[in-house]
């Protein structure tokens, strides 16, 4: 029988699929990767990871997923050299996929001209892989910059270009991209470690000293890097403490340790705590009372924001990428980079009863639950990888879930 998702199953051996990555640290595309992996039938898809640069904190988590991973040790930042090309095409020849499906800029385009012009000589289909919108470039080194603009002159040669978010589209786009095809597909969250929990979150509060006195408690989580903006979210925070606003903070993600002095400055050593990198993200979400993402360009789908929303929190967001989408809630969105307006908005939510903060939190959960499962995720991919495995290319796509008319503006 006709398999309507397009996969490979009964259809004899596991396809192979060569996914190409620049590297391993925590981020969206990695965790990206790490789910989808985890969520594909090994009985389907057999996969391979090569990672340009090297294991990164998840390696470990990509072979517990049943991948091959191997690290072909780049420097980071540069586009690719001929020698390098050569390197990455003997691995993609020795993984002998059907598919090769890039992730990230170097390494889309590595892996095209590895497959184009290494040297393999067998011409396979190579499915990039999009995960941010309006990047700041002038944030970002030479060799970043150059990246992308030969990505877009060569975006016309893969198979297709894969996007977490419509906002990445129409970024790339501008940028010049024009590819045979778009695949709008975007990020899954795994809603049974993404859940309440009081008793999670109970536990989480004490191992971190956080005392239960009813207190709102506000989450943010992201590396520190520009795109981010940490300093507007603690400008915004600061605002609210000079005004006698009860509240709490934490911060988690890699580098956050180091903004102690900023955080000192603005007179929120009382208010903030700074956490580092964790991996106990679902916990954390769990205890948190309303979650904020400030970050100021670039995103496509944010992972953390769709985390908290399954953990149900309430939620309050930068306009950026696809988040205003994502959270539906058009009076807690604000315009990127105004640390005046997001102090306003967080105030609102703030003000919430804990009955009131239930109820939000619940509609936030049943978003996810509506939208953006993994389980919906991976079979999208499913359903893609399936359609190239049947040889017609991709023209089996999947349908976007979401449009502009549930954006709510």
């Amino acid at each position: 029988m006709e398999n309507p998702t397009g996969s490979t199953a009964g259809r004899g051996a596991p396809m192979r699929v060569c996914h190409v990555i620049t590297g391993l640290e925590r981020g969206g595309a990695e965790t990206a990767l790490v789910r989808l992996l985890g969520g594909l039938d090994r009985a389907e898809f057999t996969p391979t990871v090569l990672s340009l640069t090297d294991r990164g904190v998840l390696g470990g988590a990509v072979e517990a997923a049943g991948a091959e991973l191997h690290c072909l040790g780049w420097r980071r930042g540069r586009p690719p050299m001929p020698g390098q090309v050569r390197q990455l095409a003997r691995h993609i020849a020795a993984a002998a996929p059907a598919l090769v499906q890039t992730w990230l800029y170097h390494a889309d385009l590595a892996g095209l001209l590895a497959v184009r012009f290494g040297g393999g000589g067998r011409r396979l289909p190579v499915l990039w892989n999009i995960r941010c919108s309006d990047m700041d470039f002038s944030n970002y080194g030479r060799g970043t910059r150059l990246t992308v603009r030969l990505a877009a002159l060569l975006s016309r040669l893969p198979a297709g270009v894969v996007v977490n978010s419509a906002a990445g589209r129409r970024v790339h786009e501008g940028l010049g991209y024009r590819p045979r095809a778009w695949h709008l597909i975007p990020n899954g969250i795994d809603a049974t470690r993404f859940r309440p929990d009081p008793e999670a979150a109970a536990a989480w509060r004490a191992a971190v000293g956080l005392p239960d006195d009813g207190v709102p408690l506000i989450g943010h989580v992201a590396r520190t890097d520009p795109q981010k903006d940490h300093p507007g979210f603690l400008q915004a925070l600061s605002g609210l403490a000079r005004r006698g606003v009860a509240f709490r903070a934490v911060l988690a993600g890699r580098g956050t340790v180091d903004l102690a002095p900023l955080r000192d400055r603005l007179g929120l050593g009382d208010h903030v705590r700074l956490l580092g990198e964790r991996d106990d993200m679902a916990a954390m979400m769990a205890a948190l009372d309303l979650f904020c993402m400030s970050a100021a360009y670039g995103e496509g789908f944010p992972n953390v924001l769709a985390e908290a929303m399954a953990c149900g929190v309430p939620a309050v967001t930068t306009d950026v990428g696809d988040a205003a989408l994502i959270l539906g809630r058009p009076d807690r969105v604000v315009p990127p980079r105004a640390p005046a307006a997001l102090e306003a908005v967080l105030d609102s939510a703030l003000r919430l009863s804990p009955g009131e903060r239930r109820a939000e939190g619940a509609a936030a959960r049943a978003r996810i639950l509506d939208r953006f499962t993994l389980e919906r995720s991976v079979a999208q991919y499913r359903r893609l990888y399936g359609s190239f495995a049947l040889g017609d290319r991709g023209a089996n796509l999947p349908r976007p879930i979401a449009g502009a008319a549930d954006r709510g503006m």
